[in-house]
C-alpha cells in the first residue's frame, strides 16, 4: 500500500505563493507517476498537474500553466506543487495522487490518494 501525506496548505492573499508537499510511504515511490488534484466546495475534484516517475515529463491543466510547477525529489521521497500568483479561484482542498501509469493521472480517478490539504486564497 502507498500512503500519501500532503502538507503546506494555508491562507494566502491573492498574488501570493505556497508550496505543497506530498510524502508517500509504504512502497517504492520512484516507480510511480504523481499528480495533484483539487476540489473546491460544491465542485467536482479536478486534475491540476502530473509528473512522471523520473520528473522529466509534466502536464498541467490550462488554468494553472505558468503559475504552478510540479516537481519531485525521488531521493527524498517527496513531490511538490509550487503555486505562484495565486487567485481566489485556486481556493480548494488539494490532493496528492500516485499511479503507476503517467497517462492515467489526468484521465482517471483510481490509484492512491492522500487526505488533502486546504488552500485558501483571499482577495
Amino acid at each position: 500500500q502507498v500512503q500519501l501525506v500532503e502538507s503546506g496548505g494555508g491562507l494566502v492573499q491573492a498574488g501570493g505563493s505556497l508550496r505543497l508537499s506530498c510524502a508517500p510511504s509504504g512502497r517504492t515511490f520512484s516507480s510511480y507517476a504523481m499528480g495533484w488534484f483539487r476540489q473546491a466546495p460544491g465542485k467536482e475534484r479536478e486534475f491540476v498537474a502530473a509528473i512522471n516517475w523520473s520528473g522529466g515529463t509534466t502536464y498541467y491543466v490550462d488554468s494553472v500553466k505558468g503559475r504552478f510547477t510540479i516537481s519531485r525529489e525521488n531521493a527524498k521521497n517527496v513531490v511538490y506543487l509550487q503555486m505562484n500568483s495565486l487567485k481566489p479561484e485556486d481556493t480548494a482542498v488539494y490532493y496528492c495522487r500516485a499511479h503507476l501509469d503517467y497517462s492515467a493521472i489526468p484521465t482517471t480517478m483510481n490509484g492512491y490518494w492522500g487526505q488533502g490539504t486546504q488552500v485558501t486564497v483571499s482577495s
